[in-house]
């Protein structure tokens, strides 16, 4: 193994688990997951080698987004423990090698955050435009025609100001005033908070969202698209209530807080039209944030060889480019091997997904349960949470089915902690359970814990650059490069079976997935050289 320079920071080139509380163990039998629950299940996740977990929201909410409407940004809401109980989370996560990330949403809060009510309160008292407040047309409308996330218009009407507020998303997140260095400052406060508190890093929800044109200019029309449009927003190029101009400015002062403490990672998520040039601009050189993530593959209806290579380009290894993260799954996207592969391949295609996701130049972040190989599960209408899915049914895919408990067992309760947990395990994720793949060699889990192995053993799968990224057909044939550290990996993406060229894969074999030789990949198979 070739020894990595000590000058790397931790996160480069990083695993990540991600950690859904509500989903992810019970401790106290009400149906819900919570802090505790989470602390006792750390050894699973430090038993896969990763180096970081990130924990999405547990603060104080009326949960009508499922925490990502903060109440109280410094409380933790009882439903998932104290603040004594993320204390001890943290310390059992670093006793076990694992730095902890949590998420911060700063670009609204929920209608019921005090800092709201003291704004709609009175318009001429210190936090008056703390939110994005505006007055009607002459005809009593809206002051644009922005719309919300979550369907119908960006505005609400509120009788206590006589006027409308902005909420990208639920009506109950109104959007916080970025533009104003006071709302700033608090949520600068708010980050030192939990820094204090001992946490490695933060995952920072819809950055993008974060500014919006002052001028509340109407945003122009979408061109036409085959795509089918469910929502209002779908209709509109997004031009004016996001991605304004003075967002990196915002992130230069988190950049200069976090500077401040040993070792802090940040990443945001970015989604949108401009995704890929935000992302860059959030991220350029050593003042902005050290990672970004997308949706290039969370929503992607197939994973092609032309889609990998594509993102990749997006992110070169140039000074002054940021360093990239990635996701196959998470709480708001289809599980991904329900989205991209029959279900008679899905077993070999899963087992393909790890190893990919291993050899990507990047952070690799996975999303509790991939590692189990879980699936999207169906949730009737009258158990469905998501309100995006209530409000669009059916045409949207409820968010709920990636959001289902982890099954820890087989048994009645999943060994999740109580037998009517809030949403239902899914028969099939059952029978995925850790317990039924620990100790099997041949298991998924087994196979996630030699890929994240291999990854970190390796130089170049861990940090180093991308060399060739190629496409034949249902073939991709990556190279990676750190120092005298050289591996190329080919992956067959497609259902036949596809021979290599002669000499194409010599060298020393590190990996073989799914029966792949250096001559041929059957369907699905993957392979890793080090050349």
């Amino acid at each position: 193994m070739i020894e990595l320079s000590s000058e790397r920071p931790w996160w480069k080139g990083a695993a990540i688990y991600q950690i859904y509380p509500r989903s992810f163990m019970d401790s106290n039998g009400d149906g819900i997951g919570d802090l505790p629950g989470i602390t006792s299940r750390l050894d699973h996740v430090a038993r896969l080698g990763v180096d970081a977990i990130w924990v999405s929201p547990f603060f104080a909410s009326p949960m009508k987004d499922f925490g990502y409407d903060v109440s109280d940004y410094r409380a933790v809401d009882p439903i998932f423990g104290t603040l004594e109980d993320f204390d001890a989370l943290v310390a059992r996560a670093h006793d076990l090698g694992l730095k902890v990330l949590i998420d911060q949403v700063y670009s609204h809060t929920s209608d019921e955050h005090e800092w709201f009510a003291a704004s709609r309160s009175d318009r001429t008292g210190p936090k008056n435009d703390w939110y994005v407040w505006a007055d009607p047309k002459p005809d009593g409308s809206p002051p644009s025609n922005w719309q919300s996330v979550f369907g119908g218009p960006a505005w609400t009407w509120d009788a206590r100001r006589r006027q409308y507020y902005l909420h990208n998303f639920l009506s109950c997140q109104p959007q916080l005033n970025l533009h104003n260095p006071a709302v700033q400052d608090a949520v600068l406060d708010v980050m030192r908070f939990w820094l204090d508190r001992g946490v490695d890093g933060f995952r920072i929800d819809a950055l993008n969202f974060a500014m919006h044109d002052p001028a509340l200019t109407d945003n122009p029309p979408a061109p036409a698209t085959d795509k089918p449009r469910t929502r209002p927003f779908d209709f509109q190029l997004k031009k004016h209530n996001q991605s304004h101009p003075d967002i990196p400015r915002f992130i230069e002062r988190i950049r200069a807080l976090t500077d401040r403490y040993d070792a802090i990672f940040t990443v945001a998520e970015v989604g949108g039209d401009e995704a890929h040039a935000e992302m860059k601009a959030f991220t350029a050189g050593e003042t902005h944030l050290n990672s970004a993530y997308g949706f290039n593959f969370l929503y992607a209806d197939r994973l092609t060889p032309g889609l990998v290579c594509a993102a990749l380009a997006d992110w070169p290894d140039e000074d002054g480019v940021g360093w990239p993260s990635w996701a196959f799954e998470n709480h708001d996207a289809p599980r991904a091997l329900s989205r991209w592969v029959d279900e008679s391949d899905r077993e070999a295609f899963a087992r393909l997904k790890i190893a990919l996701l291993a050899c990507l130049r990047g952070n690799a972040i996975l999303y509790q349960g991939e590692e189990l190989g879980l699936l999207q599960v169906e949730i009737p209408f009258e158990q469905l949470h998501d309100p995006e899915a209530i409000a669009n049914w059916p045409l949207t895919l409820s968010r709920d089915g990636a959001r289902t408990p982890m099954p820890w067992d087989n048994g009645a309760d999943g060994g999740f902690g109580h037998e009517a947990p809030w949403l239902p395990h899914g028969e099939e994720n059952l029978a995925r359970a850790a317990a039924l793949q620990e100790g099997d060699p041949h298991s998924l889990l087994a196979h996630t814990r030699a890929m994240l192995a291999l990854r970190k053993a390796n130089p170049a799968l861990l940090c180093g650059r991308v060399t060739r990224c190629e496409t034949r057909g249902d073939l991709l044939v990556l190279g990676r490069r750190h120092d005298d550290d050289c591996i190329r990996t080919f992956f067959n993406l497609g259902s036949g079976d596809i021979a290599l060229v002669e000499n194409e894969a010599q060298g020393t074999v590190l990996a073989t997935i799914n029966g792949a030789t250096c001559d041929t990949l059957p369907p699905y198979a993957a392979l890793v050289v080090q050349i």
